[in-house]
Protein backbone atom coordinates (compact mmCIF):
# COMPACT_ATOMS: atom_id res chain seq x y z
CA UNK A 1 0.00 0.00 0.00
CA UNK A 2 2.80 2.44 0.82
CA UNK A 3 4.27 2.23 -2.72
CA UNK A 4 0.84 2.80 -4.27
CA UNK A 5 0.25 5.91 -2.10
CA UNK A 6 3.69 7.27 -2.98
CA UNK A 7 3.11 6.69 -6.68
CA UNK A 8 -0.22 8.48 -6.46
CA UNK A 9 1.47 11.41 -4.72
CA UNK A 10 3.99 11.69 -7.55
CA UNK A 11 1.20 11.83 -10.10
CA UNK A 12 -0.82 14.45 -8.20
CA UNK A 13 2.09 16.75 -7.29
CA UNK A 14 2.93 17.81 -10.88
CA UNK A 15 -0.74 18.51 -11.60
CA UNK A 16 -0.92 20.83 -8.59
CA UNK A 17 2.23 22.62 -9.75
CA UNK A 18 0.85 23.08 -13.26
CA UNK A 19 -2.45 24.42 -11.99
CA UNK A 20 -0.85 26.89 -9.60
CA UNK A 21 1.66 28.09 -12.21
CA UNK A 22 -1.20 28.80 -14.64
CA UNK A 23 -2.13 31.77 -12.48
CA UNK A 24 1.02 33.45 -13.82
CA UNK A 25 0.35 32.53 -17.48
CA UNK A 26 -2.72 34.71 -17.96
CA UNK A 27 -1.04 36.92 -20.53
CA UNK A 28 -0.95 33.94 -22.88
CA UNK A 29 -4.75 34.00 -22.92
CA UNK A 30 -4.85 37.36 -24.70
CA UNK A 31 -5.77 36.73 -28.35
CA UNK A 32 -2.89 37.33 -30.76
CA UNK A 33 -4.99 39.78 -32.81
CA UNK A 34 -4.87 42.14 -29.81
CA UNK A 35 -1.06 41.99 -29.50
CA UNK A 36 1.48 44.37 -30.99
CA UNK A 37 5.23 43.77 -31.12
CA UNK A 38 7.66 46.46 -29.97
CA UNK A 39 9.02 47.09 -33.47
CA UNK A 40 5.49 47.52 -34.84
CA UNK A 41 4.57 49.98 -32.07
CA UNK A 42 7.69 52.03 -32.82
CA UNK A 43 6.65 52.17 -36.49
CA UNK A 44 3.13 53.29 -35.53
CA UNK A 45 4.50 55.96 -33.21
CA UNK A 46 6.84 57.29 -35.93
CA UNK A 47 4.32 57.05 -38.78
CA UNK A 48 2.66 60.42 -38.27
CA UNK A 49 -0.73 58.72 -38.24
CA UNK A 50 -3.00 58.51 -35.21
CA UNK A 51 -0.82 58.05 -32.15
CA UNK A 52 -2.16 55.63 -29.57
CA UNK A 53 -2.64 56.50 -25.94
CA UNK A 54 0.01 54.28 -24.35
CA UNK A 55 -0.61 53.20 -20.77
CA UNK A 56 1.87 51.38 -18.55
CA UNK A 57 -0.02 48.99 -16.27
CA UNK A 58 2.89 47.52 -14.32
CA UNK A 59 5.43 48.57 -11.75
CA UNK A 60 5.82 52.27 -10.93
CA UNK A 61 9.53 51.72 -10.25
CA UNK A 62 9.92 50.26 -13.75
CA UNK A 63 8.10 53.27 -15.21
CA UNK A 64 10.42 55.68 -13.38
CA UNK A 65 13.51 53.85 -14.61
CA UNK A 66 12.44 53.67 -18.27
CA UNK A 67 9.21 53.91 -20.21
CA UNK A 68 7.85 54.58 -23.67
CA UNK A 69 7.94 58.36 -24.33
CA UNK A 70 4.50 59.86 -23.94
CA UNK A 71 3.16 56.85 -22.09
CA UNK A 72 1.27 57.30 -18.84
CA UNK A 73 1.58 55.28 -15.69
CA UNK A 74 -1.84 54.18 -14.43
CA UNK A 75 -0.97 51.60 -11.78
CA UNK A 76 -0.27 47.90 -11.54
CA UNK A 77 -3.31 46.15 -12.99
CA UNK A 78 -2.65 43.09 -10.84
CA UNK A 79 -4.20 45.10 -7.99
CA UNK A 80 -7.77 46.33 -7.69
CA UNK A 81 -6.44 49.86 -7.15
CA UNK A 82 -4.49 49.67 -10.42
CA UNK A 83 -7.53 48.43 -12.36
CA UNK A 84 -9.65 51.21 -10.84
CA UNK A 85 -7.03 53.80 -11.87
CA UNK A 86 -7.04 52.37 -15.40
CA UNK A 87 -10.84 52.56 -15.59
CA UNK A 88 -10.81 56.13 -14.29
CA UNK A 89 -8.18 57.19 -16.85
CA UNK A 90 -10.13 55.84 -19.82
CA UNK A 91 -13.73 56.42 -18.70
CA UNK A 92 -14.25 59.58 -20.76
CA UNK A 93 -12.50 58.32 -23.90
CA UNK A 94 -14.39 57.26 -27.03
CA UNK A 95 -14.59 53.47 -27.14
CA UNK A 96 -12.78 53.44 -30.50
CA UNK A 97 -9.77 55.37 -29.13
CA UNK A 98 -6.48 53.72 -30.15
CA UNK A 99 -5.00 52.37 -26.89
CA UNK A 100 -1.86 50.38 -26.18
CA UNK A 101 -1.20 48.88 -22.76
CA UNK A 102 2.07 47.39 -21.59
CA UNK A 103 3.92 46.18 -18.53
CA UNK A 104 7.35 44.64 -19.14
CA UNK A 105 8.06 43.68 -15.55
CA UNK A 106 8.98 40.10 -16.34
CA UNK A 107 8.67 37.41 -19.01
CA UNK A 108 5.32 37.45 -20.80
CA UNK A 109 4.35 34.06 -19.37
CA UNK A 110 4.65 35.43 -15.82
CA UNK A 111 3.19 38.94 -16.20
CA UNK A 112 0.44 39.52 -13.64
CA UNK A 113 -0.63 42.89 -15.06
CA UNK A 114 -1.50 42.84 -18.77
CA UNK A 115 -4.38 40.35 -18.65
CA UNK A 116 -6.37 42.16 -15.93
CA UNK A 117 -5.85 45.45 -17.80
CA UNK A 118 -6.91 43.86 -21.08
CA UNK A 119 -9.97 42.34 -19.41
CA UNK A 120 -10.97 45.69 -17.90
CA UNK A 121 -10.68 47.52 -21.23
CA UNK A 122 -12.59 44.79 -23.04
CA UNK A 123 -15.35 44.95 -20.42
CA UNK A 124 -15.56 48.72 -20.93
CA UNK A 125 -16.11 48.17 -24.65
CA UNK A 126 -12.83 49.43 -26.13
CA UNK A 127 -12.55 48.18 -29.69
CA UNK A 128 -9.24 49.62 -30.91
CA UNK A 129 -6.70 48.48 -28.38
CA UNK A 130 -3.49 46.51 -28.38
CA UNK A 131 -1.34 44.89 -25.73
CA UNK A 132 2.39 45.33 -26.24
CA UNK A 133 3.94 41.87 -26.40
CA UNK A 134 7.12 41.97 -24.34
CA UNK A 135 8.62 38.49 -24.42
CA UNK A 136 11.30 38.87 -21.74
CA UNK A 137 11.11 42.28 -20.04
CA UNK A 138 11.05 45.96 -20.96
CA UNK A 139 14.82 46.33 -20.66
CA UNK A 140 15.61 43.47 -23.02
CA UNK A 141 12.79 43.91 -25.53
CA UNK A 142 12.64 47.71 -25.67
CA UNK A 143 15.53 49.58 -24.05
CA UNK A 144 18.30 47.24 -25.26
CA UNK A 145 16.88 47.39 -28.81
CA UNK A 146 17.47 51.14 -28.85
CA UNK A 147 13.80 52.10 -29.08
CA UNK A 148 12.83 55.56 -27.77
CA UNK A 149 12.87 55.67 -23.98
CA UNK A 150 12.06 58.26 -21.34
CA UNK A 151 12.90 58.27 -17.63
CA UNK A 152 11.15 59.64 -14.54
CA UNK A 153 7.59 60.84 -14.43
Amino acid sequence: MMKKEMALGLVIAPVVILISSNAFCQAGAIPTNRLINPEDLVKVMQSGKEKPLVLQVGSHMLFLQAHIPGSEYVGAASTETGVQQLRKRVESLPRNKFLVIYCGCCPWSHCPNVKPADDALQALGFTNMKVLYIADNFGTNWVDKGYPTAKGE
